[in-house]
């Protein structure tokens, strides 16, 4: 089986209403962690603002109907209820009727830009992309060989996870290293001393992760 990212840009008519509401916000990106493709949703997601920022984004999707905020992992924790998903139809049925499985989180960045992985076989994979690619710009990001892994019993972030992900996209791990700390920056689209303390935070919790799963 395959593992692939995806980059869309979605159209404002097909963007969901807290998509197109980042442009404008001081919320710079959000992870969509755990939903729903249903009529009524209840969404789990991860926000890089503040909760009053969060809180006033969320405001403008008018199918929401109960926001619980919670600060953590430097942003805002939401549980948003919905009344309706809120996603362009054609996209929302093509998601429903795949024969792939998607993998939290889902990116959402300013200017329509998401991000998000798709496991599967092949060639399911390839006509989701060329389905997909009748209604958005949509490009393959990355393929890797899907693996089943264990859950580390580690206290690892989502920024942190996303910045392990992005280092072995441009090869920071490889033998010999063919990316650096500056390249990781380029892609998680921060600062350098930001991604290098990203990096040694989620490799220090690994470590110690690891270490201790191995004793007794």
């Amino acid at each position: 089986m395959r593992r692939v990212t995806f980059a869309v840009d979605y159209p404002p008519s097909l963007a969901h209403p807290m998509h197109r509401q980042l442009e404008e916000s001081p919320v710079s990106r959000a992870e969509l962690l755990m939903w729903g493709p249903m009529d009524t949703v209840t969404t789990l997601a991860w926000y890089e603002g503040e909760p009053d920022a969060v809180r006033s984004l969320l405001d403008a999707v008018e199918s929401s109907t109960t926001v619980d905020l919670v600060a953590g992992d430097g942003g805002t924790y939401a549980f948003v209820h919905q009344t309706e998903y809120e996603l362009g139809a054609p996209v929302l049925d093509l998601v429903a009727d795949s024969g792939v499985v998607f993998l939290p989180p889902v990116t959402f960045e300013p200017g329509g830009r998401a991000r998000f992985e798709a496991v599967g076989e092949s060639e399911f994979l390839a006509a989701f992309h060329a389905d997909l690619r009748e209604h958005v710009d949509a490009t393959v990001e990355r393929v890797a060989a899907f693996r089943r892994w264990a859950t580390p019993a580690v206290d690892v972030t989502a920024r942190q996870r996303e910045a392990l992900a992005a280092a072995v996209a441009v090869g920071y791990y490889e033998v010999p290293r063919t990316g650096s700390v500056a390249d990781v920056a380029a892609e998680l689209g921060c600062a350098g001393s930001t991604a290098g303390e990203l990096l040694r935070k989620a490799e220090g919790a690994l470590v110690r992760g690891f270490v201790g799963g191995q004793r007794g």
